[in-house]
């Protein structure tokens, strides 16, 4: 009896070609690997920077819709206007109490001392010139209301001391032309940021809308995001 020792080819697949297939294999899983080690941090980093993005939109749609509310007299110290603006940002985690959610919106009055706003105030000597009127030629606070967490951040004008501002948010004539504290910090690109005059009617005030929410967070993309917006009327 005669015995044949060998391997029988399967399929017509000699086992060459069955060893050369599974190598193949081996080598796109390999690529496979190695793609995805690269494509997988760069779709979280797309996915990270777009949602910021889309609530950074949101911030900027919140504080132009409290600024126009606010410019055309609308009082947020009543709870039900402030809940007006938690329906406009109420995605971002605004909430109308204080100290509580992920955003903050701030809304402020801003006025320039001038030789008017120091007579009225009555700081001016005899002969019309100021005199005592400490704040005379910068901008200053005549109003400051904030909604929602202030901690999450600070206006970019300053802040007025809190125990100058009235429940209303008002603050006195007296405090705007003497109180250093009251002074506010108007960025350098600002028109009216003159030291000699402003070129607006003396006696008209500014109003600013800031608002400010955390951002989405995914480290080591975004660690630290904050969206801010800030408009003037």
């Amino acid at each position: 009896m005669t015995s044949v020792h060998g391997m029988i080819p399967v399929h017509g697949m000699t086992p060459v070609s069955c060893m050369k297939r599974t190598r193949q294999r081996g080598v796109a899983y390999v690529e496979f690997g190695l793609s995805m080690a690269v494509l997988l941090p760069l779709t979280l980093g797309v996915i990270s920077i777009g949602l910021n993005m889309h609530l950074q939109l949101q911030t900027v749609q919140l504080a132009r819709d409290a600024g126009h509310m606010f410019a055309r007299g609308v009082d947020f110290t009543l709870l039900g206007n402030q809940q007006v603006l938690v329906a406009v940002g109420g995605s971002l985690g605004l909430s109308t109490t204080a100290g509580s959610g992920t955003a903050v919106v701030m809304l402020s009055q801003v006025r320039y001392v001038d030789v008017a706003a120091c007579t009225q105030a009555g700081k001016v000597d005899t002969h019309g010139n100021p005199s005592g009127c400490t704040n005379y030629q910068r901008w200053v606070f005549a109003q400051r209301i904030a909604i929602g967490n202030t901690t999450v951040h600070t206006s970019n004008l300053g802040s007025p001391p809190g125990s100058i501002v009235a429940a209303d948010g008002s603050i006195t004539l007296a405090n705007q032309v003497t109180n250093a504290g009251d002074v506010a910090t108007l960025p350098s690109f600002s028109p009216w940021n003159s030291v000699s005059g402003t070129g607006i009617p003396s006696g008209t005030v500014i109003y600013v809308s800031e608002a400010a929410a955390t951002g989405f967070r995914m480290s080591p993309y975004t660690t630290l995001a904050i969206t801010y917006a800030q408009n003037y009327f």
